[in-house]
Protein backbone atom coordinates (compact mmCIF):
# COMPACT_ATOMS: atom_id res chain seq x y z
CA UNK A 1 0.00 0.00 0.00
CA UNK A 2 1.29 3.45 -0.71
CA UNK A 3 1.71 5.81 2.19
CA UNK A 4 -1.85 7.73 1.51
CA UNK A 5 -3.13 4.08 1.60
CA UNK A 6 -4.33 3.68 -2.15
CA UNK A 7 -3.07 1.11 -3.98
CA UNK A 8 0.11 1.11 -5.77
CA UNK A 9 -0.37 2.82 -8.90
CA UNK A 10 -3.57 2.94 -8.20
CA UNK A 11 -3.31 6.96 -9.03
CA UNK A 12 -1.62 6.12 -12.52
CA UNK A 13 -4.44 3.51 -13.52
CA UNK A 14 -7.04 6.14 -12.58
CA UNK A 15 -5.22 8.86 -14.67
CA UNK A 16 -5.40 6.39 -18.17
CA UNK A 17 -8.92 5.33 -16.65
CA UNK A 18 -10.02 8.83 -17.64
CA UNK A 19 -8.17 9.42 -20.09
CA UNK A 20 -9.14 6.39 -22.25
CA UNK A 21 -13.45 7.35 -20.79
CA UNK A 22 -12.61 10.87 -22.58
CA UNK A 23 -11.11 9.60 -25.68
CA UNK A 24 -13.96 6.50 -26.13
CA UNK A 25 -16.56 9.57 -25.73
CA UNK A 26 -14.73 11.62 -28.44
CA UNK A 27 -13.68 8.72 -31.21
CA UNK A 28 -15.59 5.71 -30.11
CA UNK A 29 -14.57 2.56 -29.76
CA UNK A 30 -12.48 2.45 -33.35
CA UNK A 31 -9.40 4.55 -33.01
CA UNK A 32 -7.27 4.52 -36.11
CA UNK A 33 -3.36 2.92 -35.65
CA UNK A 34 -1.38 6.00 -36.52
CA UNK A 35 -3.61 8.00 -34.18
CA UNK A 36 -2.49 5.44 -31.45
CA UNK A 37 1.28 6.63 -30.70
CA UNK A 38 -0.48 10.06 -30.19
CA UNK A 39 -3.17 8.87 -27.86
CA UNK A 40 -0.30 7.56 -25.60
CA UNK A 41 1.83 10.60 -25.47
CA UNK A 42 -1.14 12.57 -24.56
CA UNK A 43 -1.81 9.97 -21.83
CA UNK A 44 1.39 10.14 -20.87
CA UNK A 45 1.55 13.89 -20.94
CA UNK A 46 -1.57 13.74 -18.56
CA UNK A 47 0.11 12.19 -15.55
CA UNK A 48 1.31 14.21 -13.37
CA UNK A 49 2.91 13.65 -9.37
CA UNK A 50 5.17 11.81 -7.87
CA UNK A 51 5.41 8.53 -9.09
CA UNK A 52 5.35 5.10 -7.67
CA UNK A 53 7.59 2.12 -8.65
CA UNK A 54 4.66 0.15 -9.71
CA UNK A 55 3.53 3.29 -11.69
CA UNK A 56 7.26 3.81 -13.65
CA UNK A 57 7.05 0.05 -14.87
CA UNK A 58 3.36 0.77 -15.96
CA UNK A 59 4.62 3.92 -17.40
CA UNK A 60 8.26 2.77 -19.58
CA UNK A 61 5.30 -0.09 -20.66
CA UNK A 62 3.45 2.64 -22.43
CA UNK A 63 6.58 4.50 -23.42
CA UNK A 64 7.73 1.14 -25.36
CA UNK A 65 3.91 0.82 -27.04
CA UNK A 66 4.14 3.97 -28.50
CA UNK A 67 7.83 2.88 -29.89
CA UNK A 68 6.46 -0.27 -31.04
CA UNK A 69 3.63 0.86 -32.87
CA UNK A 70 6.02 3.83 -34.80
CA UNK A 71 8.68 0.94 -35.80
CA UNK A 72 5.69 -1.16 -37.32
CA UNK A 73 4.58 1.87 -39.21
CA UNK A 74 7.87 2.38 -40.87
CA UNK A 75 8.61 -1.41 -41.17
CA UNK A 76 5.36 -1.50 -42.84
CA UNK A 77 5.24 1.32 -45.06
CA UNK A 78 9.05 0.06 -46.27
CA UNK A 79 7.30 -3.24 -47.77
CA UNK A 80 4.57 -1.40 -50.08
CA UNK A 81 1.65 -3.00 -49.00
CA UNK A 82 -0.27 -1.09 -51.82
CA UNK A 83 2.35 -2.92 -54.51
CA UNK A 84 1.21 -6.25 -52.67
CA UNK A 85 -2.25 -5.47 -52.62
CA UNK A 86 -2.14 -4.44 -55.92
CA UNK A 87 0.06 -6.22 -58.07
CA UNK A 88 1.14 -8.92 -56.15
CA UNK A 89 -1.28 -10.48 -54.87
CA UNK A 90 -4.01 -10.06 -57.64
CA UNK A 91 -1.02 -11.63 -60.22
CA UNK A 92 -0.60 -14.47 -58.35
CA UNK A 93 -4.22 -15.41 -57.76
CA UNK A 94 -5.25 -14.60 -61.49
CA UNK A 95 -2.05 -17.49 -62.20
CA UNK A 96 -3.05 -19.74 -60.50
CA UNK A 97 -6.31 -19.54 -61.64
CA UNK A 98 -4.89 -20.13 -64.98
CA UNK A 99 -3.08 -23.17 -64.05
CA UNK A 100 -6.32 -24.63 -63.01
CA UNK A 101 -8.09 -23.58 -65.81
CA UNK A 102 -4.96 -24.80 -68.33
CA UNK A 103 -4.98 -28.61 -66.86
CA UNK A 104 -8.87 -28.85 -67.10
CA UNK A 105 -8.57 -28.45 -70.58
CA UNK A 106 -5.88 -30.70 -70.69
CA UNK A 107 -7.32 -33.07 -68.75
CA UNK A 108 -10.43 -33.09 -70.91
CA UNK A 109 -8.55 -33.24 -73.98
CA UNK A 110 -6.49 -36.39 -72.65
CA UNK A 111 -10.17 -38.42 -71.21
CA UNK A 112 -11.49 -37.51 -75.49
CA UNK A 113 -8.55 -38.98 -76.45
CA UNK A 114 -8.81 -42.26 -73.98
CA UNK A 115 -12.62 -42.61 -75.09
CA UNK A 116 -11.25 -42.66 -78.84
CA UNK A 117 -8.64 -45.25 -77.67
CA UNK A 118 -11.44 -47.44 -75.54
CA UNK A 119 -13.79 -47.48 -78.99
CA UNK A 120 -10.74 -48.54 -81.36
CA UNK A 121 -10.17 -51.38 -78.13
CA UNK A 122 -13.71 -52.48 -78.89
CA UNK A 123 -12.92 -53.51 -82.68
CA UNK A 124 -9.69 -54.91 -81.77
CA UNK A 125 -9.31 -58.89 -81.51
CA UNK A 126 -7.70 -60.98 -78.96
CA UNK A 127 -5.00 -59.81 -76.66
CA UNK A 128 -4.58 -56.61 -77.30
CA UNK A 129 -7.63 -55.47 -77.10
CA UNK A 130 -7.47 -56.10 -73.18
CA UNK A 131 -4.35 -54.71 -73.00
CA UNK A 132 -5.89 -51.27 -74.42
CA UNK A 133 -9.02 -51.44 -72.37
CA UNK A 134 -6.32 -52.04 -69.46
CA UNK A 135 -4.71 -48.76 -70.44
CA UNK A 136 -7.56 -46.81 -70.78
CA UNK A 137 -8.73 -47.37 -67.58
CA UNK A 138 -5.23 -45.87 -65.85
CA UNK A 139 -5.60 -43.23 -68.43
CA UNK A 140 -8.82 -42.36 -66.21
CA UNK A 141 -7.85 -43.10 -63.40
CA UNK A 142 -4.89 -40.83 -63.48
CA UNK A 143 -7.17 -37.90 -64.77
CA UNK A 144 -8.39 -38.06 -61.42
CA UNK A 145 -5.19 -35.62 -60.51
CA UNK A 146 -7.03 -32.82 -61.68
CA UNK A 147 -9.42 -32.51 -59.26
CA UNK A 148 -7.59 -32.83 -56.35
CA UNK A 149 -4.87 -30.27 -57.92
CA UNK A 150 -7.93 -27.87 -58.46
CA UNK A 151 -9.08 -28.25 -55.28
CA UNK A 152 -6.06 -27.59 -53.69
CA UNK A 153 -5.25 -24.73 -55.95
CA UNK A 154 -8.21 -23.01 -55.39
CA UNK A 155 -7.93 -22.99 -51.71
CA UNK A 156 -4.28 -21.40 -52.22
CA UNK A 157 -6.23 -18.77 -54.28
CA UNK A 158 -8.82 -18.27 -51.96
CA UNK A 159 -6.21 -17.82 -48.82
CA UNK A 160 -4.52 -15.21 -51.34
CA UNK A 161 -8.13 -13.11 -51.66
CA UNK A 162 -8.23 -13.07 -47.79
CA UNK A 163 -4.84 -12.36 -47.36
CA UNK A 164 -5.21 -9.02 -49.98
CA UNK A 165 -8.62 -8.05 -47.97
CA UNK A 166 -6.52 -7.70 -44.87
CA UNK A 167 -3.91 -5.83 -46.97
CA UNK A 168 -6.53 -3.22 -48.03
CA UNK A 169 -7.85 -3.17 -44.17
CA UNK A 170 -4.00 -2.72 -42.83
CA UNK A 171 -3.30 0.01 -45.74
CA UNK A 172 -7.22 1.88 -45.00
CA UNK A 173 -6.20 1.78 -40.76
CA UNK A 174 -2.89 3.96 -42.11
CA UNK A 175 -3.41 7.41 -42.76
CA UNK A 176 -1.57 7.78 -46.75
CA UNK A 177 0.31 10.54 -45.61
CA UNK A 178 1.75 8.83 -42.50
CA UNK A 179 2.45 5.72 -44.62
CA UNK A 180 4.33 8.28 -46.87
CA UNK A 181 6.26 9.97 -44.13
CA UNK A 182 7.32 6.28 -42.78
CA UNK A 183 8.64 5.07 -45.95
CA UNK A 184 10.55 8.11 -46.39
CA UNK A 185 11.71 8.12 -42.99
CA UNK A 186 12.78 4.25 -43.43
CA UNK A 187 15.19 2.27 -45.12
CA UNK A 188 14.46 -0.14 -48.05
CA UNK A 189 14.17 -3.94 -46.46
CA UNK A 190 15.32 -7.04 -48.53
CA UNK A 191 11.62 -7.90 -48.99
CA UNK A 192 11.28 -4.35 -51.24
CA UNK A 193 14.20 -4.50 -52.69
CA UNK A 194 13.50 -8.22 -54.09
CA UNK A 195 10.04 -7.31 -54.95
CA UNK A 196 11.75 -4.35 -56.91
CA UNK A 197 13.91 -6.76 -58.52
CA UNK A 198 10.91 -8.63 -59.37
CA UNK A 199 9.24 -6.38 -61.15
CA UNK A 200 12.93 -5.52 -63.29
CA UNK A 201 13.18 -9.31 -64.10
CA UNK A 202 9.52 -9.84 -65.33
CA UNK A 203 9.65 -6.41 -67.50
CA UNK A 204 12.91 -7.98 -68.61
CA UNK A 205 11.43 -11.36 -69.99
CA UNK A 206 11.27 -12.19 -73.64
CA UNK A 207 14.49 -9.27 -73.77
CA UNK A 208 16.99 -12.11 -72.85
CA UNK A 209 18.65 -15.06 -74.61
CA UNK A 210 18.60 -18.18 -73.30
CA UNK A 211 15.68 -19.92 -71.11
CA UNK A 212 14.80 -17.51 -68.78
CA UNK A 213 12.20 -15.66 -70.74
CA UNK A 214 10.19 -19.13 -70.05
CA UNK A 215 9.75 -18.75 -66.34
CA UNK A 216 7.20 -16.22 -66.79
CA UNK A 217 5.18 -18.58 -68.23
CA UNK A 218 2.53 -18.97 -71.13
CA UNK A 219 0.25 -15.52 -71.99
CA UNK A 220 -3.16 -15.38 -70.60
CA UNK A 221 -6.22 -16.27 -73.23
CA UNK A 222 -7.33 -12.26 -72.39
CA UNK A 223 -3.49 -11.04 -73.53
CA UNK A 224 -2.56 -13.12 -76.12
CA UNK A 225 -2.97 -12.16 -79.92
CA UNK A 226 -6.10 -13.51 -81.71
CA UNK A 227 -5.97 -16.35 -84.42
CA UNK A 228 -6.63 -13.90 -87.16
CA UNK A 229 -4.05 -11.15 -86.24
CA UNK A 230 -1.40 -13.95 -86.40
CA UNK A 231 -2.65 -15.07 -90.04
CA UNK A 232 -2.48 -11.15 -90.74
CA UNK A 233 1.57 -10.92 -89.74
CA UNK A 234 2.10 -14.31 -91.28
CA UNK A 235 0.84 -13.20 -95.01
CA UNK A 236 2.81 -10.22 -94.77
CA UNK A 237 6.08 -11.75 -94.56
CA UNK A 238 4.94 -13.27 -98.05
CA UNK A 239 4.19 -9.76 -99.52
Amino acid sequence: MAANGTAPGSGLQASIANCVSDIRRRQGDAVPVDRIGIIVGDILGSLGGELTAEDMRLYQELEGLSRYIQQAKQEIASLNPTDIREEFLPTAADELDAIVQATENATGAIMDATEVIEAVAGEVDGDASGRLMDATTMIYEACSFQDLTGQRITKVVRMLKSIEDRVDNLIKAFDPETLAAARAASNPTDVQAAGNYGRQQAAAVGDRDGDTGLLNGPQSSASAMAQDDIDALLASFDK
